[in-house]
């Protein structure tokens, strides 16, 4: 199961999926559903669903993934819990959840997964999603005639919780086809068909309730938020619109208590095929790399920029060597567009930098100094990159801001030695933070230092000073820090006070 936001998210593969429904949580369903030809399109409320789901219900297919003890990490069923959201805010509340609560009625044993999927290829390729699947020992898959068959794992992504398994038969199987996402519309009618509790074939339906949901499971979260009745083993099972076509697969719930409230969310089959694809034919999905740090760009961002309305994604540092750094891009930098294609937000930037080829070039347009830049850079291939710790103390004072509601010092030896900064570092460093004033609300705390205002590099604290000043003069109500702290660089917009 996974856990998502506020209330308790998890992943609705059945099984320990089950314990699931004790608590509020984001869960990874399980649901199949299967159709080849899709019925008239029609997007008003349908007499009946049952055309529908004749057609597309034989292609929908239960999925069991067993797991040793070892693999299930902890008999509360801690396996189900998708990497990604185990790692995020509500990972440990699913975590204890899953360790204290048993399965509320008879369900695969501790450690394995029962789920959904559904049939793509004639030829025995099915998707679900990799919490179902993943580290699984022996994978079973069971049509909707009752035909079992086992399945070996062809590819999976931790990143966006999709899987593909492959059976084999002699026969040619039914299958269901992709719709298109992007034409998908809040109100549209969808069908969901799945294994929920292990109940094969059931169906529930509604509409989409809104789109492009950010989860914070992970950089590619862009869910469709439906309120069809999802359950513990809908995971992996697709979501279809109104003439049969997938145009989701169900992955996830909000909820109090564990149970169907009326918030779902599936994966977006314009997300889902392109990785589908890749773990097709490779087995893997292989992703592109900028080497760009980014955050967002607030309303207060880009006032104290002067830029026209928060949008695009703000550099906040740069890897050497990186196709960045190559391309020309610098700190500081908004990205207003990759390849030809507006960056609204962040998310943007990370869906497109991730679908590009290695070695393919992309043109990226940046707001620089009042004016738009157009670069040109060659996309490498992902890699991760680490993340070094420092030491972080306490400088002596020396200069005050009182617009800012700082204290800073200049960078002596002290300094160097015991916030463990380079030689060549350059800035003011922060020794004390007014409570009472914005800096302290947005984090900021001793020991970071200060390397930029309002883009203009910072080698002493009256550099500071000076920024603040000339922001105060041209009535900006906010300057733009950018603050280093263990070697990683961010910006921050702060609020001027009156003093």
């Amino acid at each position: 199961m996974t856990p998502m936001k506020t209330k308790i998210l998890a992943g609705l593969a059945g099984g320990t999926a089950a314990a699931a429904l004790a608590v509020g949580a984001v869960v990874p369903l399980a649901m199949a559903p299967a159709a080849a030809a899709a019925p008239s399109a029609v997007r008003t409320a349908p007499g009946s669903f049952a055309d529908l789901v004749e057609q597309v219900s034989p292609a929908v297919v239960q999925i069991a993934a067993k797991r040793s003890a070892a693999d299930g990490e902890n008999a509360g069923g801690g396996a189900d819990i998708p990497q990604h959201l185990r790692e995020g805010p509500l990972g440990d509340m699913l975590e204890r959840f899953f360790r204290d609560h048993g399965p509320h009625q008879p369900m695969p044993s501790p450690g394995n997964a029962l789920g959904s999927g559904f049939i793509i290829d004639g030829g025995g390729l099915v998707v679900t999603n990799n919490h179902v699947v993943g580290g699984a020992s022996e994978i079973k898959v069971t049509l909707k005639d009752g035909r079992s068959f086992p399945a070996t794992l062809v590819g999976a992504d931790e990143k966006t919780d999709l899987a593909v398994v492959r059976i084999t038969t002699d026969q040619t199987l039914p299958t269901v086809a992709w719709g298109d996402s992007t034409a998908t519309r809040v109100g549209d009618w969808v069908l969901a068909v799945g294994n929920p509790f292990g109940l094969s074939g059931t169906v529930t339906a509604g509409i989409v309730s809104a789109r492009g949901r950010d989860l914070g499971s992970g950089p590619y979260d862009d869910f469709i938020q439906i309120d069809a009745p999802l359950n513990s083993g809908n995971s992996g099972g697709p979501l279809f619109d109104h003439a049969g076509r997938v145009i989701g697969v169900n992955t996830a719930i909000f909820s109090p208590n564990g149970g169907n409230v009326g918030i779902g969310f599936a994966i977006p089959s314009e997300t889902a095929q392109a990785i589908v694809a890749d773990l097709k034919a490779k087995g893997r999905v292989d992703r592109g790399w900028l080497g760009v740090g980014i955050q967002p760009v607030t309303p207060e961002i880009a006032d104290s920029l002067g830029f026209d309305k928060p949008r695009g994604a703000l550099v906040a540092s740069i890897v050497d060597g990186s196709p960045a750094a190559a391309a020309g891009v610098r700190v500081g930098d908004i990205i207003l567009a990759f390849g030809g294609r507006p960056v609204a937000t962040m998310k943007d930037l990370t869906r497109a930098v991730a679908a590009t080829p290695d070695g393919a070039s992309r043109p990226i347009e940046v707001w620089r100094d009042g004016g738009a830049v157009t670069l040109t850079t060659t996309v490498a291939a992902a890699r991760e990159a680490g993340e070094p710790q420092l030491r972080q103390q306490r400088a002596d004072a020396a200069t005050a801001v009182p617009s800012l509601g700082l204290k800073l010092a200049a960078i002596d030896d002290r300094a160097r030695q015991t916030l463990g900064l380079a030689d060549d570092a350059r800035g003011a460093v922060v020794v004390s933070v007014d409570r009472s004033k914005d800096a302290a609300e947005k984090g900021l705390r001793p020991g970071d230092l200060i390397t930029r205002v309002n883009q203009q590099p910072v080698v002493s604290p009256a550099d500071v000073a000076r920024a603040v000043e000339t922001a105060a003069k041209a009535a900006r109500k906010s300057v733009l820090l950018m603050v280093e702290r263990n070697q990683q660089s961010r910006f921050v917009a702060i609020e001027l006070t009156k003093t």
